[in-house]
């Protein structure tokens, strides 16, 4: 949370006080001395700033680091500023409890406000939530606000993550939602066998934009047929390359979701990071 704890000489004598002691020697006078050091301990001489970075620059030189990345599967190294860490930092930042205090929670308010209103922008959505657990999780969610008593199953493209196509699936085996995969053809979801495996039990369509592969699909069609056939449109996108592609609403998608972690999080180890969504306003209810 804080950067540091402060116990200043003040602070430390109030406490003493408050157990009935005089000094730390009477603090710890209750111990054996033959658990105590006699002696300063071994260390070396103190290093300056500077020189510890030097010796932490030479010994993390060791590390083989790769410039480019193309192993990510859409977790990539991104160029952060450096006051990123020192706003999100701050403690009127971090909470795990929910602002409901609007009085002391304006600038979280604040903060969540500005998140939605750029993910709206991005997406060309109408509404954005204050994010979910990761991108996977919320396609998954997507799917679930699709479903309806008639239409319960969702169609996935092969052409997606297999971490999201793996986590829609596992939240569907509670709610008993057949999850059906959309072949891929050249790198790309096959519009004619989606066109195949739709009736009217889909609730929903679920393509990556773009996908797994690096390719650009056809998002344009495989929305007109989905809505064609009755069902929802999901597009799991990735917001950068939404500054030079097609937003998911102008593409007709009815829900739009993704990885945050192109925003500007660190990789940390390959997540999780946060979940974007965003949908239209005759979905806000679902």
């Amino acid at each position: 949370m804080g950067s540091y704890v402060p116990s200043t000489p003040a602070q430390r004598r109030e406490m003493l006080e408050a157990v009935g002691c005089s000094s730390m020697e009477e603090l710890f006078g209750h111990l054996p001395q033959q658990v105590l050091l006699d002696r300063p301990l071994d260390l070396p001489r103190g290093l300056s700033e500077l020189e510890v970075r030097r010796a932490m620059e030479k010994t993390a030189a060791r590390n083989t680091v790769f410039s480019t990345v193309f192993r990510g599967a859409g977790a990539y190294r991104h160029y952060i500023p450096a006051i990123v860490k020192q706003v999100v930092s701050k403690e009127e930042f971090v909470t795990a409890y929910t602002p409901y205090q609007a009085e002391i929670s304006q600038g979280v308010l604040q903060s969540i406000f500005e998140y939605q209103t750029m993910i709206c922008e991005l997406t060309g959505m109408e509404v954005s939530n204050a994010s979910v657990y990761d991108g996977a999780t919320a396609a998954a969610e997507a799917v679930a606000m699709c479903r309806d008593r008639k239409r319960t199953k969702a169609l996935i493209s092969a052409a997606a993550h297999p971490d999201l196509i793996q986590t829609v699936k596992t939240y569907c085996e509670g709610s008993n939602t057949p999850v059906e995969i959309i072949p891929a053809k050249d790198g790309k979801t096959d519009l004619d066998a989606l066109s195949a495996m739709l009736d009217d039990s889909v609730c929903c369509v679920l393509i990556q934009q773009p996908n797994y592969f690096g390719q650009l699909e056809n998002a344009d069609q495989a929305g007109v047929i989905a809505h064609e056939a009755g069902a929802k449109y999901i597009m799991s996108c990735n917001p950068i390359s939404l500054g030079m592609i097609k937003t998911p609403a102008e593409s007709g998608a009815d829900i739009a979701v993704g990885e945050g972690q192109p925003l500007g999080l660190s990789l940390s180890f390959g997540g999780p990071y946060l979940g974007f969504m965003a949908c239209t306003n005759a979905l806000v209810r679902k």
